[in-house]
Parts: C-alpha cells; sequence; structure tokens
C-alpha cells in the first residue's frame, strides 16, 4: 500500500499573516513593475473597479501590482482594536498611531526611502487637492503606499514620523479612504506605458496641458436633430486641430476660472480677452 502524503502535499499552508498579498491571483508581476501598497480595513474591497476595463487587464498582465495590508490584524486585545477615543475629548475614534506604524514600518520593507521614488501617502479631505500632475508624478515612481484611514482619521504623530504627504480628491468627506484610494491608483496607473495601449490618447486629454478637454463626437453623424460638427469632417487636420484648441480654450474659460487664469499666466495670455501679453 502506498504511503500517504504529508498533509502539505499538492496543498496551499493557509494560516493568519498580516503580510501583505495580491488579490488578483493570476501570474505573477514583471520585474520592475510599478506597485500600490493599500492599508485598510476593508481589503476585501479591492481590485473594485480597478479589476475591471484596461486596468485590471493590465493587473492581470504584470504591468502593475497591488498589495493590501489588512490593518485589523496589527489590532491589540480581544477585537483587534484599532482606534481610540481621541485626545482632549469630542465625538468619534481615531486611529491609533502604534497600530498604524507598525502596519507602515512593514509596508515600508524593500521599498526606497526617497519619498521620489516611493511616495507615501495618506488620503485625508484636508489634503491638498489631487492632480493630474500628481499623478504623472507617481507613476514615474516605482509604486506608492497608500493609507486609507476610517472614523475621524488618523493620530497626527503617524503623518509627521513618516513624512506621509496628505492628498485630497476635493472638498467632500467619505466615510474612509478606499474609494479616494482607487481614484487616484486608477489615475496614475494608466499613465503607465502600455496599460491603456495607445498612450498618445493621454496626451490630449483634460489638465494634461493645463486645459479641460474638447468635446467628441462620433457616428452617427446626425442623431436626435443634432450633427456633429461640419469641421471634424471636413478632413482638414489642421482645422481641426486649431478648433478643438479653441473649444477647450472657452470650456475651461467658462467652467474652470481658476485653471484658465494658470493657463493664461504660463501662457502669456489676458485671461479676459484673447490677445496675447
Amino acid at each position: 500500500m502506498a504511503e500517504k502524503p504529508p498533509k502539505s502535499h499538492g496543498r496551499l499552508s493557509i494560516s493568519a499573516s498580516a503580510t501583505p498579498r495580491d488579490l488578483m491571483g493570476g501570474p505573477p508581476k514583471l520585474k520592475g513593475a510599478w506597485t500600490a501598497k493599500v492599508l485598510t480595513l476593508f481589503p476585501e474591497t479591492f481590485p473594485g473597479v480597478l479589476g475591471a476595463s484596461l486596468t485590471g487587464k493590465a493587473l492581470q498582465e504584470g504591468l502593475w501590482a497591488l498589495e493590501t495590508i489588512d490593518l485589523r490584524p496589527f489590532g491589540t486585545g480581544k477585537h483587534r482594536q484599532v482606534d481610540d477615543t481621541p485626545a482632549g475629548g469630542g465625538a468619534g475614534l481615531v486611529m491609533k498611531p502604534d497600530i498604524l506604524g507598525r502596519a507602515l514600518t512593514m509596508a515600508a520593507r524593500g521599498t526606497p526611502d526617497d519619498p521620489a521614488r516611493w511616495p507615501r501617502l495618506y488620503l485625508s479631505p484636508r489634503g491638498r487637492p489631487f492632480t493630474q500632475a500628481d499623478a504623472a508624478r507617481f507613476s514615474q515612481a516605482q509604486g506608492l503606499t497608500l493609507l486609507c484611514g476610517r472614523f475621524e482619521g488618523v493620530d497626527q504623530r503617524v503623518i509627521d514620523h513618516f513624512s506621509l504627504e496628505e492628498l485630497s480628491l476635493g472638498d467632500f468627506v467619505l466615510t474612509g479612504g478606499e474609494i479616494a484610494a482607487q481614484a487616484l491608483i486608477d489615475a496614475t496607473v494608466r499613465l503607465i506605458p502600455r496599460v491603456l495601449g495607445n498612450q498618445a490618447s493621454t496626451e490630449e486629454e483634460s489638465f494634461s496641458e493645463g486645459l479641460l478637454e474638447h468635446p467628441h463626437y462620433t457616428k452617427p453623424a446626425v442623431w436626435q436633430g443634432r450633427a456633429i460638427p461640419e469641421i471634424l469632417l471636413s478632413g482638414h487636420h489642421a482645422n481641426i486641430a486649431r478648433w478643438r484648441k479653441a473649444m477647450a480654450e472657452r470650456l475651461t474659460k467658462e467652467r474652470r476660472p481658476d485653471l484658465w487664469r494658470a493657463y493664461c499666466a504660463t501662457h502669456g495670455r489676458d485671461p479676459d480677452g484673447d490677445q496675447e501679453l
């Protein structure tokens, strides 16, 4: 009678661990692939929308990698507590520095100390607004670490000790940083070469030149009594380019005066007129 193989033969060994894991599985990431490390109380929410469409395909192909670090195993006590009441009183709870410190220290293993090569971010409503320029900057790094806050936020000492860069998606408040993290990662990953397939498409997008993007049209030529602008059907590429630039400038001036003033300042334009300064 054949001897039975050890219990671990042909199986994965499963045990509780704080070690990050790639939730998408599949093939191993390519050497040097851009990597996002996300510290969160809800790792099951990832990859979320990042697993769909072109970002999901690129993730499966190893063009970039996603690692989630569950904060709960770092908690203390029977219930793995990660928060406590705010010093000085007040409503809500604050995420504890000792818990987050251990998680961030583990996440830093194997990553460069230079924030230019590996940014470390905390997503917060009080942070500086996240921009397309930030996405471009992050895409040039080797990867990044994102801390997703919950409750009333995190202990300030964690932000100071780890020199976390605070960023915000806008002037509104979410229940946690997970949605913001996915948005930031998506904006960054799509700028990584080969992710979109046609890298030229990112060069004419909103914010790429400081302007909002021009309107787009496709077939049918007439829909609900509305026709595609004739100039787009003319085949005259120079005129089409001028029309698109003019439309981008008009939309930016009407909808985002702040962007328009900044654009004019860098291009020698009068923000209240069309003449050059």
